[in-house]
Formats: C-alpha cells, sequence, structure tokens
C-alpha cells in the first residue's frame, strides 16, 4: 500500500453571493460537492465543512437599525448619563453601533482602556507611556491630558484617531461627549452610576465589579438587542457582541440559533456521499499578529455552533520529544515503526477510555491543547480571509490525521 504523504489540507470553496431568504445550508451542501467533482478529490470521514458566520447571519436577515439599538438603550437606560467602557477600536466592529447607542442617549462618558484596547489596537505605544512617566493601571487620563502629552496618535494601519473618531460620532447623535482613559472599570462611578460594558471577553468581570462597587444600572452589549426590538434581528446570547458594519444605519449580528444549520449540513453531505462529516460555523480566529499586536477574536467565540464530532481538545504527542528522549538511539525505519507504535498506543487507550487526556503528560509538552473549535475555526478564518477571495466556505482535510495514517 502506497503511504499517503499529504496530511491536513484547507481548502476555500466559492459559494453564490449569499442573499437574506437563501438556505444557506444546501448551499454549503451543494457548493462543496461541485467543488469535489470540479477539483478532483473526495470527501472522507472526519472532514470538516466550514461557513464563515457572515453569509449564514445574512441569509437569515440577522440585522438591526440604529434606530432599534437607540430604543433598547432607553428602555434599558433612561435618561441618565451613561458609561460607556472599554470599547474595541473599530469601524466596522463598533462604531455603527455606537452610534445607535448615542442616539439613544443624553450623554456618554467614554471610558477607553490604554495603550490598547482589549484587542490589541493601539492608542498609543508602552514606549511613550514609559517616556511620560505613566502608569496605565493607576493613572487616570482626560482626553486634554491625553492630548497634551501626546497630541494626535493615528492608528497605524486604519490611519485613524479614534479618540476624535468616536467622540465626534456620539455628538452627531445629538448626544453630549466626554472622553476619559483608564484601565479600572470602576473608575467610571465617579462620573456614573449607569455603566454600559462594552469589552468582549472580560465583561463578565467588569459586570462583576461594577456591581460590587455599586453601580446603579450595569448592562454589556450581550445584554443590548438580546431580543428582538420593533422587528430588529436579535442574538439571545451575544446580543450586539459579534457585530459587522452593514450600512451607515445598520449592522449584522452574530448568527442566532443556527445548531440546525450545521446538522444539516452533516446530514445533507451524509446522504450524498456516505460519509461522516463535521460541520461548524466559525467567526473571527483566535490569533495575535507579531507586528500590529492585535488579537484577532473580535466575536465573542470562534464557532457559535458545530456538531459534536469537534467537541473536545487534541490529545496529541510531540514526535520531537519522541526522536530526542525515548527512542533517540533509532533512525530510519527503525525509528518510524516505533513512534508509530507509540502514537498507535495512545489511540487505542483514549479508544477505550473517552474521558482519558494527556495534558500535563511530558510526552505531549507543547503541542497547545486548545479546543478544537478554536484551532479549526482559526484555520478557516486564515484560509477564507476578510476580503475578496469569495471563499465563505472551507473544507479541512486529514486534520485528524495522524503520522499513523
Amino acid at each position: 500500500m502506497n503511504e499517503r504523504l499529504i496530511g491536513t489540507v484547507s481548502r476555500g470553496v466559492r459559494a453564490p453571493i449569499i442573499r437574506q431568504g437563501d438556505d444557506i445550508a444546501q448551499i454549503v451542501i451543494d457548493s462543496v460537492l461541485a467543488a469535489s467533482k470540479s477539483e478532483g478529490f473526495e470527501l472522507r470521514d472526519k472532514d470538516v465543512i466550514a461557513v464563515t458566520e457572515a453569509v449564514v447571519a445574512r441569509s437569515m436577515g440577522n440585522y438591526a437599525s440604529c434606530d432599534q439599538i437607540a430604543k433598547d438603550i432607553k428602555d434599558k437606560f433612561g435618561d441618565g448619563t451613561i458609561g460607556l467602557i472599554f470599547p474595541i477600536l473599530s469601524r466596522n466592529r463598533f462604531a455603527i453601533c455606537l452610534k445607535g447607542i448615542a442616539r439613544g442617549a443624553k450623554k456618554i462618558v467614554l471610558m477607553l482602556s490604554y495603550p490598547s484596547d482589549e484587542v490589541g489596537n493601539h492608542l498609543i505605544d508602552l514606549d511613550s507611556l514609559d517616556e511620560k512617566g505613566i502608569n496605565p493601571w493607576t493613572d487616570i487620563l482626560t482626553e486634554k491630558q491625553f492630548r497634551d502629552y501626546f497630541g494626535i496618535v493615528k492608528h497605524p494601519f486604519t490611519g485613524v484617531d479614534y479618540i476624535e473618531y468616536y467622540k465626534t460620532l456620539i455628538e452627531s447623535q445629538d448626544c453630549e461627549a466626554e472622553v476619559i482613559l483608564a484601565n479600572d472599570c470602576r473608575t467610571i462611578l465617579k462620573y456614573t452610576d449607569s455603566v454600559l460594558c462594552c469589552d468582549i471577553h472580560t465583561r463578565e468581570r467588569s459586570k462583576r465589579l461594577l456591581k460590587a462597587a455599586g453601580a446603579k444600572i450595569v448592562y454589556g452589549l450581550d445584554d443590548i438587542l438580546n431580543k428582538s426590538v420593533d422587528g430588529s434581528g436579535f442574538n439571545s446570547q451575544f446580543g450586539l457582541l459579534g457585530t459587522n458594519k452593514a450600512t451607515e444605519e445598520t449592522v449584522k449580528l452574530f448568527p442566532n440559533d443556527c445548531q440546525g444549520v450545521v446538522e444539516r449540513i452533516r446530514d445533507g453531505i451524509k446522504a450524498a456521499t456516505g460519509k461522516n462529516v463535521e460541520a461548524m460555523i466559525y467567526g473571527d480566529g483566535a490569533f495575535k499578529d507579531p507586528v500590529g499586536k492585535i488579537w484577532e477574536l473580535a466575536d465573542p467565540v470562534v464557532s457559535p455552533f458545530f456538531t459534536e464530532g469537534l467537541i473536545g481538545q487534541p490529545n496529541e504527542l510531540k514526535l520531537k520529544y519522541l526522536a530526542d528522549n525515548d527512542f533517540a538511539g533509532l533512525s530510519g525505519d527503525e525509528l518510524k515503526e516505533a513512534i508509530s507504535k507509540r502514537i498507535r498506543e495512545k489511540d487505542a487507550q483514549l479508544a477505550a477510555d473517552k474521558n482519558k487526556s494527556l495534558v500535563g503528560d511530558m510526552v505531549s509538552q507543547g503541542t497547545t491543547p486548545r479546543r478544537l473549535t478554536d484551532l479549526i475555526g482559526s484555520l478557516c478564518d486564515l484560509t477564507s480571509g476578510s476580503g475578496d477571495k469569495g471563499t465563505p466556505i472551507v473544507l479541512i482535510q486529514g486534520y485528524f490525521d495522524n503520522y499513523t495514517k
């Protein structure tokens, strides 16, 4: 039997432009089957078929307007000053949300974290803080103090001065704006006891600390549009988290209640090919850019919906460790067989005991035991990109293979 020399393969699959009302599950099935026929490859058991959340939400019509956001803000906060804390610096991810929030408020005290936002977009670099003797953990800066220290600072990737951009956007909605910079969420209570937490991955801690410190009204972005408002789209779990700009007056929300979509994809491929595949919906990948320092994950999770075969973490052996330690005296075919035998023994042990894990075992060190959905979703995000590739579907083959396959 010939040895298979190719491991994991990730393919971007082209699809039609998705519109509201389209049957996204059937489009994914048809597109993957057409690609298989066109490119001359066969689907296999344990292949992963993934589709980006953007087209799933679009097909479902999960949109909301600034007016609908504004109504939810008014209903939850009334007429008091709103402390809006820790938003990310993004025209695509947050600006239209901010426009709607400001439309529903009379005054906003905007508190930005510094030197960067939660996902690594920098307002100022750490070296500049060091030069001015500023401690970001303790020092609170007004907008004027920031300008006196640093002047106009534009984001290196977007060319945007986010302090001015967000302040102007708030004021454009007939809402008064005040800007401060601080990193302790409780600082906002010096200005108002009504707070909207806009952080993504730290939101539960921010809410807990604010409530314990005496805040009267505390919500997160996940609490805004977690139900339909005047017929809007919504997300019952994440609210406005994971939104993207659709137009200057609307946002597309993270997909809502889509477990049935991934199961239909899985079942449709099984019916057409007899193969048992896994399916998932993915958003932002979870990785950090080494130059811009941006941590990509602006969505609340990498994958909101996936089939059950993608639950868990990899249990892998480190081949370098085995080669350099356990089998240091072997080489060639003898080394290959020894390592293969160890992997087969590991696979047999894991098959016999579903609760067994290699986490903490020396032979697995350095294998990064992240969740499968985070690893695979990040691979999908890098494969599909965010521009004009036109491949909102990703087919991954060989991901669950190892050296013995």
